[in-house]
């Protein structure tokens, strides 16, 4: 657990340091979750780290503790259409601002996974590989991750044969097979290959035999 930015920021007054990250930019289907965490320097959390670092188990252990002892945390969805509509890192920028207006604890200072937040009109600093960096950045990523993964999992019982429920939409080889083999469902990317390409060949298609 890394509080180097944290304990400066902390011996500056600044009392309510807010980390966010988000996961979710690589998948071919889902929303892309971001999550904001306010920790307690009296009640602090052995072991946070970058949530793609840690085994399942122990992201599911860490949740619940990021849960019983922050000051306040909060995550935010962006869904599929506004993900293809605004660009994927317009939708990491929007979500990390959503969910820090969420927190029922108003930060500080933010320290944010390598994202300029000047709109917060909060004092920052984007950390490059921050979740590796710093323990409220990495409860963060646990907090969206575990979020999103719960999500896919749920997604997968609605939309059967992609194992949303293992890849959680990324483009695994199950992925890509059940893509050519079902096709598209309303939650994939449509501005994501290979989805954006399927797409142009049906509408190819489409033109040709109504020609």
């Amino acid at each position: 657990m890394n509080l180097t930015f944290e304990k400066q920021l902390w011996s500056q007054g600044y009392t309510h340091i807010v980390g966010v990250d988000e996961v979710g930019r690589g998948p071919l289907a889902g929303p892309l979750v971001a999550a904001a965490v306010i920790l307690d320097p009296d009640h602090m959390i052995e072991g946070l780290n970058d949530s793609k670092q840690l085994s399942a188990k122990k992201r599911q252990e860490l949740l619940i503790q990021i849960k019983d002892k922050a000051i306040a945390y909060a995550y935010s969805f962006i869904d599929e259409a506004t993900i293809d509509t605004i660009n994927i890192y317009q939708a990491s920028k929007k979500g990390m601002l959503e969910a820090i207006k969420k927190l029922n604890v108003q930060p500080d200072y933010i320290l944010s996974d390598a994202m300029p937040l000047d709109e917060s009109g909060l004092p920052y600093q984007a950390i490059i590989k921050g979740d590796s960096l710093s323990a409220s950045i990495a409860a963060a990523s646990i907090l969206a991750k575990e979020t999103r993964d719960a999500y896919m999992k749920i997604q997968s019982q609605t939309y059967p044969g992609y194992d949303f429920e293992h890849n959680m939409g990324y483009p695994t080889k199950k992925h890509r097979d059940a893509l050519k083999r079902i096709g598209i469902c309303p939650i994939h990317r449509k501005s994501y290959k290979p989805v954006k390409d399927m797409i142009e060949q049906q509408l190819s298609f489409w033109e040709e035999e109504n020609v």
